[in-house]
């Protein structure tokens, strides 16, 4: 049985939409973009309102989400009063041009607006790849449990990401899809 999951995502140069764009074919969902300005396309809210899960998206900028993630973030509070999404599926990734760059607090951020919502969490569910033989292709070579990370360097354009990142954004989305099949 299919469920209906919807990726909300803001990427300031690409990187994360590249992301976005990954998960989204494992898990057959629907992209919503935050645009420059913090805002959701016209009819947004409902696409999300009609969602089994609900994927959030954010760069890592400055150890945290970026200011338009956060707009949307403080926006849904209309929806927190209502309870409108509560027991809804949720999941999470941030990218950054660091290794680390602070991500484990970003996903912190996903994983607690999930839970304000009464949301229930997927974790990533894909072993790190932490031996000797791991490349930086190797899947979820980052070693994200709670959700998915991914790197790029600085001065690397989306269409140079690492492809073991773009694989593991991929596995993950299955993983969001099978979970959704099976949630009540």
């Amino acid at each position: 049985m299919s469920k209906k999951i919807t990726i909300v995502y803001h990427s300031g140069y690409g990187h994360t939409q590249r992301v976005a764009q990954a998960v989204a074919e494992g898990a057959e969902a629907e992209l919503i973009a935050i645009d420059a300005d913090g805002n959701l396309p016209d009819g947004a809210w409902d696409t999300l309102a009609a969602s089994d899960a609900i994927v959030f998206g954010s760069p890592t900028y400055m150890g945290g989400v970026s200011w338009q993630f956060k707009k949307f973030a403080d926006a849904s509070s209309k929806v927190w009063f209502t309870q409108g999404w509560k027991n809804k599926l949720f999941a999470g990734f941030t990218n950054s041009a660091a290794m680390v760059g602070d991500k484990g607090t970003t996903m912190i951020s996903l994983w607690t607006l999930a839970m304000q919502h009464g949301g229930v969490w997927i974790s990533m569910g894909i072993m790190p790849s932490n031996n000797k033989a791991a490349t930086r292709n190797s899947p979820n070579v980052l070693g994200g449990y709670g959700g998915l990370m991914t790197q790029s360097p600085s001065d690397a354009s989306p269409a140079e990401m690492a492809q073991g990142d773009l694989d593991t954004a991929r596995a993950f989305g299955e993983r969001v899809a099978e979970v959704a099949r099976s949630h009540g």
